[in-house]
C-alpha cells in the first residue's frame, strides 16, 4: 500500500512519482549512501530531482510513525513548505511517498535538486579570509531563522549549501529539515548552542559570533563565550 501526497504545482509529475518505489534502486545517481540513500534523477523534461529514501525504521518507530507521529518524509515535506512561506531558502518539496504493509516500511521525499555546489565542510581546513562575506551572510540568515522561532536540530556542515552567483551574491539552501522545532522562543544560549555541530577552527567561530551578535543586536562577548563553550563541549568527546 502506498500513500502519496503531491505538491499541487507538480501534479504533472504524478505518473513518474508513482513509479519511484519500483525504479529507485536501479535508476538515478547515488549522491549519498548511509542509513538512508539519496539519488538524483534527470527527467526527460530537463528537471533535476532529488529523491531521499528513508529506510525501514526500527519496530518501535514503525509503530510510532504508523499511529502516533508523522514519519520523517512527511515532516520534511511540511517543514519545507513552512520555511518557504517564511522566505527561508530550502529545496522546493515535490511530494512524499509512504510505503506501508500494516506498519510503515520505507518512505521517500522528493524535492527539486539544489543547484548550489558548496557546503560548510570547507571551513574545517580553509582559511576564513576569502569567505568572511559567506560567514557574515550565514550569520544573518541564521539570525533570521532564529527570530522566526525555528530551531534546526541537525545544523551540521553538510546541511548548509551555498554558492556565489555571477554578480557575487551569496545564496544558501538549508537541508535535512525533518528535525526542527517550530514556534520556539530561542534564548541567547540556545541560539549559540545551535552552531556547535559546525566544523571550523576557532577563528571561524569567533568571526561567526561577532557577526551573529551584530545581526541580533546582542552583546558580542556573551555570544562569543557561549558559541565557543558549546562548540568545544560538543567536539571534546568526538575527536
Amino acid at each position: 500500500h502506498m500513500e502519496i501526497h503531491i505538491n499541487p504545482q507538480y501534479e504533472f509529475l504524478r505518473p513518474w512519482i508513482i513509479s519511484i518505489p519500483q525504479i529507485f534502486s536501479s535508476q538515478g545517481t547515488i549522491i549519498y549512501q548511509g542509513r538512508n540513500q539519496i539519488r538524483t534523477f534527470i527527467l526527460p523534461n530537463g528537471m533535476y530531482i532529488n529523491v531521499k529514501q528513508y529506510c525501514q525504521p526500527a519496530l518501535y518507530n514503525r509503530i510510532a510513525y504508523s499511529y502516533i507521529r508523522a514519519p520523517k518524509a512527511v515532516r520534511a515535506y511540511n517543514n519545507a513548505l513552512y520555511l518557504q512561506e517564511l522566505q527561508i531558502p530550502t529545496p522546493t518539496p515535490i511530494a512524499y511517498i509512504l510505503c506501508n504493509k500494516y506498519l510503515l516500511k520505507e518512505s521517500y521525499l522528493i524535492t527539486i535538486q539544489s543547484p548550489l555546489t558548496r557546503n560548510f565542510y570547507e571551513f574545517r581546513y580553509n582559511s576564513i579570509d576569502d569567505n568572511k562575506d559567506v560567514i557574515t551572510e550565514f550569520a544573518k540568515l541564521t539570525a533570521d531563522i532564529h527570530k522566526k522561532k525555528i530551531l534546526h536540530k541537525d545544523f551540521s556542515p553538510g546541511n548548509i549549501l551555498f554558492d556565489r552567483d555571477s554578480t557575487g551574491k551569496i545564496h544558501f539552501s538549508i537541508l535535512d529539515i525533518n528535525r526542527m522545532q517550530l514556534n520556539k522562543e530561542i534564548s541567547l544560549r540556545c541560539a549559540c548552542k545551535n552552531f556547535c555541530r559546525l566544523w571550523g577552527n576557532e577563528d571561524f567561530f569567533i568571526y561567526l559570533a561577532q557577526e551573529y551578535a551584530k545581526a541580533r543586536g546582542w552583546d558580542e562577548k556573551r555570544v562569543k563565550h557561549w558559541i565557543l563553550f558549546y562548540w568545544k563541549r560538543f567536539w571534546k568527546h568526538r575527536k
